[in-house]
């Protein structure tokens, strides 16, 4: 984007919306965010964007008249929004904000004449996948957020006529600023981390500054309505190469040992239905348990032609730089 334009970012008290944030903000871009604030890790993003001087307006995707409010006057609009990782609310809760959110904030988008939606969808729309993935692979969603967002997905598509947007599928990110895999991190520098599984199973993940990269040509280049892009990293790795690659970093040598699958994956099963009824997050749940399991690998073709979308970080730099960021936030 060449020139200076107003930009909403919902969403924007969380990990990948804040840096975007930042990142448009330090372009010359004057930028609004519509996000809660109900984390600690959400309050510490929303105190970062008040200290670069960046609008943080509170309130829920389902609240319509908030959201036309945060919409007015927009050019750019980011939607970042979501029920995601709690495993300790009622399912409509997914349905309210993924779903039935994403509709108010594209009547209010429509209404006040928006030139263009990003919409942050994911890679779980995938579900269980086998082999090589791209933006034509079938969708299968297997938990609810994915089916949720798939939901969205479709939605955001139906409005293609009357406001242009893009979808943007977005592979496991990490980097400064996530707090997601932070546990991760600690525990291998604790020595008590251990695999689950064989540790064969492949990531894709990206990098944060990738990402944002690719979410700003997604607002900027000249692609159809409706068009859906992958975004995913310069490398793909297994959970055993994540894992050693953050002990190096971290100084500590992985476990060999590797716990069979077979003993977590019904654990997480009684955990998920004896604490979710009680409004209890389960410290083990089966979406946890897809970091173990699940293979993902994308071709990076349609957004590298199309977007001009070339990822740069490596897992080696990438856990440096995320590692870094935790020791500098005194939290490694």
């Amino acid at each position: 984007m060449d020139e200076p334009k107003n930009i909403l970012i919902i969403g924007g008290t969380g990990f990948i919306g804040s840096r975007l944030a930042l990142r448009c903000a330090a372009d010359g871009h004057a930028v609004r965010v519509f996000a809660m604030a109900n984390t600690k890790a959400e309050n510490y993003n929303k105190e970062l964007l008040e200290k670069a001087r960046i609008e943080v307006v509170l309130g829920s995707v389902t609240e319509a008249d908030r959201v036309r409010a945060a919409v007015r006057d927009m050019a750019i609009v980011f939607h970042l929004a979501a029920a995601q990782h709690e495993m300790n609310v009622p399912d409509q809760r997914y349905w309210d904000v993924n779903v039935a959110g994403t509709e108010v904030m594209l009547g209010a988008c429509i209404e006040a004449g928006v030139r263009r939606l990003i919409y942050g969808s994911t890679i779980g729309v995938y579900g269980s996948p086998n082999g090589q993935l791209d933006e034509r692979s079938p969708v299968r969603p297997d938990n609810l957020y994915g089916e949720t967002k798939l939901a969205a997905e479709n939605l955001v598509r139906a409005a293609k006529d009357r406001l242009h947007v893009v979808i943007i599928r977005i592979s496991e990110t990490y980097g400064p600023g996530d707090q997601r895999l932070l546990k991760l991190f600690t525990t291998i520098k604790s020595g008590v981390f251990f695999v689950i599984g064989t540790g064969e199973n492949l990531h894709h993940m990206i990098f944060i500054d990738d990402l944002v990269n690719g979410l700003l040509l997604a607002a900027s280049a000249e692609v159809e309505s409706g068009e859906e892009f992958v975004l995913a990293g310069k490398e793909v790795a297994s959970t055993d190469q994540i894992v050693a690659a953050i002990a190096a970093e971290v100084g500590t040598e992985p476990r060999r040992w590797h716990a069979p699958m077979g003993l977590f994956m019904p654990l997480a099963v009684l955990l998920e239905k004896v604490l979710k009824p009680l409004g209890i997050q389960p410290p083990l749940h089966r979406r946890r348990m897809d970091f173990f399991r699940k293979d993902f690998t994308f071709s990076s073709q349609k957004a590298a032609a199309t977007l001009g979308f070339q990822p740069a970080v490596g897992l080696e730099e990438g856990v440096k730089r995320t590692a870094d960021w935790y020791r500098q936030t005194s939290q490694l």
